[in-house]
């Protein structure tokens, strides 16, 4: 367990806030971008900010903009890098 080292855990708690936040900006920029009918991100993009750890607000971006909530990769995806990553940071910090 990481319990046992402070300084790691806040650094991952920051990395954390930081590429959740990021993510959620993101799919909201993508978002904009599409109505507008401008350059987009590309999927892959969006997908990668999840699965290095942003799942969480790739999640609140899909739901807050209705953003990528057709397209079964992110439907189901997002939500599955989320409860893997869930389940990572349980183990690892909650256990």
């Amino acid at each position: 367990m990481l319990t046992n080292s402070p300084a790691l855990q806040t650094i991952l708690y920051a990395y954390l806030i930081v590429i959740n936040v990021a993510a959620f900006a993101v799919y909201g920029l993508d978002k904009k971008r599409a109505i507008a009918g401008e350059w987009r991100v590309p999927e892959a993009a969006l997908l990668a900010l999840a699965a290095v750890g942003g799942s969480v607000g790739a999640l609140f971006g899909m739901q807050t903009f209705r953003h990528k909530t057709r397209k079964s990769k992110f439907r189901y995806g997002v939500p599955a890098m989320m409860f893997l990553h869930l389940a990572i940071f349980w183990l690892l910090f909650l256990r």
